[in-house]
This record gives structure tokens, C-alpha cells and sequence, in this order.
């Protein structure tokens, strides 16, 4: 932060499990409110807040003692001044609890003016993979049209700036309809607006994972699209995972020590940041089919350099009844590379996210899909492991996050 400058505010609206606020607040920024309407995440997220909390308060032990479970969340959330716990907002944005969480977030503010509105609605309504999967059904889908809720927020609080995140699908989606709207839509409400592709990868996050990142900003000021600092390293997965104590199929290990010391990728993503161990290393069962088709994709890898279709797999043990779409049914996480696209159908099943050691064979854990997506290891999930999956699929990676907020930081002191 600039010194001698009033602290940035902002608003994260379907905020998920926080990863594009945690960017933010890494940044120096402040949160109001998030808006978010599973419980699950929004237990997360008053997790998250009390770890900042307390970590600001040098109590970093009490958020320890939280995930050894020492402590209840009740017992740790007591902890934490209650405006900051409400500043969760648990709630399904509509038209009939738009003023109430108005309400909620003007007590929440006092008096104090709102810089920044950051979020963006779910993904699946835009994505191409979620238009197929429904096909007619898409066009109807209510989601397509969040963006005017987003819209009514920016009306209300008249943010300098705000950041929309969503698929590159959002292009295409409706022939292009949907995106010409939203944006004709951002212009009528007073914003001038630019978006880019970017690359998880760019910044730092082992990941390829692609996202349109839209910045508006109130048209009285001078202002363009920030260019955003990328992180150029050689890290692949193998460096990721080296860390964590193998495990087979459905074991799980609550807390952990790590079995190596840190590696330069662990630090320098800040993914290893101050615990001495390892948190929901937690993987799923598998059938003995899967787990045959899973050794199979993997010495496909390994022997062929190549993914195995659906085609490919043999008709004693294949699990699929359509084996002529989706061929990359069964996909191993790479461990000489950067990892493809984490989804929330991980939630579903690992078939997508196969672990590449072959000697512990299964799915990816919890905290591997965290850690892929650039979580560090003391961010905890609340929730299942299913609804622990969905929430980090769906997330905005932290290290991309934080490169979005430094940059628009440096402009936004100027308006």
C-alpha cells in the first residue's frame, strides 16, 4: 500500500470459495462484503477472514490450533468481531434479496465509499462444455443474464473500477449475444470497458487455465486496461506434489507432515507459507475397473507420451457406455508439465485429474487440486470433500488474483 493513502475497498459478489478475493486482500486491499450463496463456500470464507484476522493480530497459533482441531469453528469464529463474520453474506442474488443484502452491506460500510467490485457469476452458464452438456436448454438458462445483478450493484455503489471474471466461452455463448449485451449493458449504467484472455499460466500458477477478465471504470477517468506483471519459471507438478506423503486410493490424511523439505516452486508461490504441515490430503475410493482403466492412461503416458481415448480402453473394463465423445474421459495430471484445467466436475469424479504416480494410483487429493490451483496450504475448505472439490473447481487461482489487484492498485490511487 502507498503510505499515508486510505486502505482500497471492495466487494467480491458469487464469490465462491475467495480465490479472487484472497488476491486482493494479499494485496493490501479491504473487503466490505462477499456475496455468495452456498453455505458451504461461505463457511470458507469466514475461515479465511479469521485466518487474516488473526494472522494480522499475531495469533497465527489460534488458526493452527483451528485446523489441528483444537479448537471448534464456533470456538474460532467467536474469535473474530462480528462485522467481519457478517460481512459474510450467505444469499442467492434476486430480485427479492437484492435490498436486504443492500441493507446488510450499507451497515457493513458505514458511510465508507466502495473502490472496487470483483466476482463474476458461475461459469457453467457461459462455458462450452456446460452449453453442450445441456444443449436447448442453455439458451434458457437464467444464469446467462446474472451480469444485470452484477450491474445493479455497480448502480448502487459506483465503484471507480470492476473486475469480472468468467470462461472464454462467454464469447460464443448465444452466438455472441450474451457478451455484446453485457457489455452494451456496462455502458449504459456509465462504464467504459476492456476485457482480455488471460493464462493462469502466466502468473505463476501451474495451471493451463484460460479466463476472460473484463475491467470496467467509470468513464469521467483516464483509464486502460492495467498490464499485468507475469511470472516466468520452469515449475512443473512433480515440483508441486514432491511434498506431500503418498496415498492410495480412499485414504485421506487430515493433517500431515510433509515428507521433504521445501522446494523453491512451494515458496516462491507462497503455497507452503508458515505451517509445519499438510492439510486435507484427502483422495476418494475407486472401483477396481477404474482403477484398472487409470493404470492403463497412465502407462499411456508414460510409454507413449499421449492421453488414452475412451476408444482405446478395453471393452472388459471400460466403465463408459459412450466411448465416441468426450475421448479424454480418463486424464492423467502430468507430472513433467503444468496441469490442464481444473473443473468443478471433480466434485463428480477424478477421471479427469488421474494422480501420474502409477504406484499410488488414483485421483488427485483435495489439497493437490488447492495446491494446482494456487491455494496455499492453509486455506481450509469447509464442507465435504465433494463440496471441498466443487468450491476449489470453480475458483479464481489466488496467484492470478493477486497479479490482477497489484495491478489496478497502481492506477487506482490516480482516480
Amino acid at each position: 500500500m502507498n503510505e499515508g493513502k486510505k486502505q482500497l475497498t471492495f466487494i467480491d459478489l458469487f464469490a465462491g470459495a475467495g480465490g479472487l478475493s484472497e488476491g486482493f486482500i494479499r494485496a493490501g486491499y479491504k473487503p466490505v462484503a462477499h456475496v455468495e450463496k452456498d453455505i458451504n463456500a461461505c463457511l470458507t470464507l469466514k475461515t479465511r477472514l479469521a485466518y487474516h484476522f488473526l494472522k494480522s493480530r499475531n495469533e497465527f497459533q489460534t488458526y493452527v490450533a483451528y485446523l489441528k482441531v483444537l479448537i471448534t469453528r464456533s470456538e474460532l469464529y467467536e474469535l473474530i468481531p462480528d462485522e467481519i463474520i457478517n460481512s459474510v453474506i450467505n444469499e442467492t442474488i434476486s430480485d427479492e434479496t437484492l435490498p436486504d443484502i443492500f441493507t446488510r452491506i450499507d451497515n457493513l460500510l458505514n458511510k465508507e465509499s466502495v473502490d472496487l467490485i470483483i466476482g463474476g457469476p458461475p461459469c457453467q452458464a457461459y462455458s462450452v462444455s456446460g452449453r453442450s452438456a445441456r444443449g436447448e436448454k442453455a439458451k434458457e438458462d437464467d444464469r446467462n443474464y446474472l451480469y444485470k445483478y452484477y450491474g445493479e450493484f455497480l448502480k448502487k455503489y459506483k465503484p471507480k473500477i470492476f473486475v469480472f471474471e468468467n470462461v472464454p466461452g462467454l464469447y460464443t455463448a448465444g452466438d455472441g449475444k450474451y457478451y455484446n449485451d453485457m457489455i452494451s449493458f456496462f455502458d449504459e449504467i456509465g462504464y467504459k470497458t476492456e476485457d482480455k484472455i488471460l493464462d493462469a499460466s502466466d502468473f505463476g500458477v501451474l495451471q493451463r487455465r484460460k479466463r476472460v477478465i473484463i475491467i470496467g471504470w467509470q468513464k469521467e477517468f483516464s483509464f486502460s486496461y492495467p498490464v499485468f506483471e507475469k511470472t516466468t519459471n520452469d515449475w512443473t507438478i512433480a515440483n508441486l506434489f514432491s511434498d506431500l506423503p503418498a496415498l492410495k486410493a480412499g485414504q485421506s490424511l487430515l493433517t500431515a507432515s510433509y515428507v521433504t523439505e521445501i522446494n523453491e516452486c512451494l515458496l516462491q508461490s507462497e503455497i507452503r507459507n508458515g505451517l509445519t504441515f499438510v492439510t486435507q490430503h484427502i483422495t476418494r475410493p475407486h472401483n477396481k475397473k477404474d482403477l484398472k482403466i487409470y493404470k492403463l492412461a497412465i502407462k499411456t503416458l508414460e510409454q507413449k507420451g499421449k492421453c488414452l481415448k475412451n476408444d482405446e480402453i478395453p471393452e472388459r473394463i471400460r466403465t463408459q457406455k459412450n466411448f465416441v465423445s468426450f475421448l479424454d474421459r480418463f486424464k492423467v495430471v502430468r507430472s513433467d508439465s503444468v496441469s490442464h484445467t481444473m473443473i468443478a466436475h471433480i466434485a463428480k469424479d477424478g477421471h479427469h485429474f488421474i494422480h501420474p504416480d502409477i504406484n499410488q494410483l488414483r485421483s488427485i487429493s483435495v489439497r493437490e487440486a488447492a495446491r494446482i490451483q494456487s491455494f496455499p496450504d492453509d486455506y481450509f475448505f469447509e464442507g465435504s470433500r465433494t463440496s471441498a472439490f466443487t468450491q476449489i473447481g470453480n475458483a479464481v487461482p489466488p496467484l492470478l488474483s493477486v497479479a490482477l489487484a497489484n495491478g489496478i492498485k497502481k492506477h487506482l490511487f490516480d482516480l
